[in-house]
Parts: C-alpha cells; structure tokens; sequence
C-alpha cells in the first residue's frame, strides 16, 4: 500500500515530456499573438464613418438634418495611399460641415497626411480646426519667413480653405439667414477678454517704442495686433448671439463633469452666451481609450484609470449636465504610456453627427 501510494503522488519528473510541454504552451502563445497582431492590423486600419444623431430643442427647420464630420486624432497616420482608407470610408456623403477638434498633424507640425485627407473631402466644404494639446501653437510671434501672424502650418492649412476656430463663427441657413448656427471655440467661456486685452496693448505699446525692431519683434508685434482685432471680433461676436440660435462648442480635450459644472457655475440662468445654452459640445483627445478589449470597452486612460465608463471615453454622454460627443478618433495619442502607444482593437473611427428637432426612431 505504502509504495502504490508513493506511485500515485509521485511528480513525472521526465525533462522531455516537461520541455515538449513548455514548447507546445510557448508555440499556442505565438500564434495567439500572431492571430491577435493581424486582426488587430486589420481593425487599426480599417476606418468606419459612423452616424450619430442629436435632438436639438428648438432646432429652427432649415437646420433639421444639418450634418457635421466631425474628425479628430489623426496624429499624421495615413491610411493607405493618399489616405485611400478615408476616401473610401467617405465614399459619396455629403455634408454641411466638416470640424477638425486638434492633434491631426504629424510630428513638429507636418501637415501632409492631414492635406492628403483634406483632398478626400467633398469639394468646397466649409472646415474648422480646434488646436490640440500635441499640436504646435498656431500663431508664432518669432520670425519664420512670412508676414502672417501664423505658424506655417496654420498657414498651409488656411491655404487650404481650412479655418482655425478662436473666436465664435455664425453659420446662417435658410431665408434671410433666419437660421442661425454658432460654432464656439470651448476656451472661450474662461477667458478674461479685457486681460487679455490690457496684455497685447502693452506689448504693443513697448514695441511701437522701439526705434529698429529686430525680425522677431517684428512677429510678435503682428502677433499682438491679431490678438487685438481676435478680442473685438468677440466681442462684437457675444453682443450679436441671440436666444434663439443653436450653439456648438468645440474643444479637444472633453469637458469633465467637474469641469462643466464650473463652466456652468460661471454665468446666469438666462446668459445668451453660456455653456448652458449649448446644444452639443464636440471633444476628442481620448482616442476612444487607445486599447480597447471586446465587451470590456477602454483598457486604461490617464485621467480615468483603468477600464473606466465609456461614456467618459467615446460617444455620447452628458457630464455636468451639458451634451457632449467625443470623437474616438483615427490615430494614436501620444497621451499615454509607452507600452499603450498604439491602437489595440480600436477601429478608426469619423463621425457624421446630424442635427435634428425629432426623437430618434420617429
């Protein structure tokens, strides 16, 4: 009994069968990465144009259907030659509007993946870009071989047809205009105008005090000047927006209910210009949490952690009481940690946001 029962506990301590077994678990592990790699290839480069629909209270008939492509996140990646992927994706929509809300260049400002997307968009369509916080700044106040106030790639951008957004934008639809739609860069509910005002002025004034200004006084003496004119432009803006008009703010990084709650804290019931008085709020930044798994939504995202609610991530969601959609974006962020560089089972993704009075399945 004692020598069957030393047989039955005793450990195979066969070297062979334990290196067969290590070498099979090794081989099973290799091709469940490899299989993973290549579906995981296939989804990154793969771009949806995918359809959200918004109900707008009071949304005047000339608006009803309004279409914004909203793009975001392309951090200079390409998909295919000249941006094939995208083109295809597009196909022959049509829409009213196209906003960019930042970091759609390449390293150090490179502005070609993002000029190869521009020629896949319908011909004529009106654009806004929102700066993002991986993008250079896009006024330069030092000498860079042009009289514009611009960065250069702000300028190549500009040559494009293409706006950056720092001041509100009337968009007007219908009969005498009556239809009226503001695009409202995020920034400006927490900008103190007169100090930004009072700041410029100064500068301006030491400049002009100067007998011989150097190349980059020179710069940053237009710099001051556009900021100048950019403060009464919205100025004359805020006094010109009515109850009645529908408001879109754009920003990059999305509001947070924290946030939004402050914004919100920050003006009257009855304030025409207000976060309040926000119809949609259009945020990126997050890349739709960058490694997403099936089922589980976002692995990680810094200012939320791990495996965090995906309304605070991508789509739709409502922080602070104010409407949001947050773009899941083309490319990869470069936001997060090293080893969360890339994209993980997260399809590039543009959106045709459509604006409509009407519930959504009447």
């Amino acid at each position: 009994m004692g020598r069957r029962r030393e047989e039955i506990f005793r450990i195979d301590r066969n070297p062979h069968r334990v290196r067969r077994f290590l070498g099979h678990l090794l081989l099973t592990v290799l091709m469940l990465a490899l299989i993973a790699g290549v579906a995981n290839f296939a989804i990154s480069r793969d771009v949806a144009l995918e359809n959200v629909y918004v109900t707008v209270a009071n949304l005047p008939e000339d608006l009803e259907n309004y279409s914004i492509l909203h793009l975001s996140d392309l951090h200079g990646a390409t998909f295919g030659e000249r941006q094939a992927g995208i083109r295809n994706a597009l196909g022959s929509e049509r829409f009213s509007l196209c906003v960019m809300t930042g970091d759609m260049l390449g390293p150090e400002g490179d502005t070609s993946a993002l000029e190869d997307l521009l020629d896949c968009l319908p011909e004529g369509l009106a654009t806004v870009y929102i700066p993002g916080d991986e993008d250079p700044p896009y006024l330069d106040p030092t000498a860079h071989g042009s009289i514009s106030p611009l960065a250069v790639w702000a300028e190549r951008l500009a040559d494009r047809g293409v706006t950056v957004l720092d001041a509100p934008m009337l968009i007007t639809r219908g009969r005498n205009g009556r239809a009226r739609l503001w695009l409202i860069p995020e920034s400006l509910y927490a900008l103190d105008l007169e100090a930004v005002r009072r700041g410029y002025q100064t500068q301006l004034e030491n400049l002009n005090t100067v007998t011989a200004l150097t190349p980059d006084q020179v710069a940053a003496k237009r710099v001051a000047q556009y900021q100048l004119a950019r403060v009464e432009k919205i100025r004359g803006s805020l006094r010109e927006i009515q109850p009645t008009d529908i408001q879109i703010v754009l920003t990059h990084a999305p509001l947070n209910a924290e946030y939004a709650q402050t914004l919100r804290g920050w003006s009257e019931r009855g304030d025409v210009f207000s976060i309040r008085q926000s119809a949609l709020v259009l945020a990126g930044h997050l890349c739709g949490g960058q490694w997403r798994l099936p089922w589980l939504g976002a692995v990680h995202v810094p200012e939320y952690g791990w495996f965090p609610e995906d309304s605070l991530v991508t789509g739709v969601g409502w922080p602070g009481g104010v409407r949001q959609y947050i773009s899941p974006g083309l490319g990869a962020s470069g936001a997060y940690p090293w080893w969360q560089s890339f994209r993980l089972f997260n399809r590039p993704v543009m959106t045709k946001v459509y604006l409509t009075a009407r519930e959504r399945g009447r």
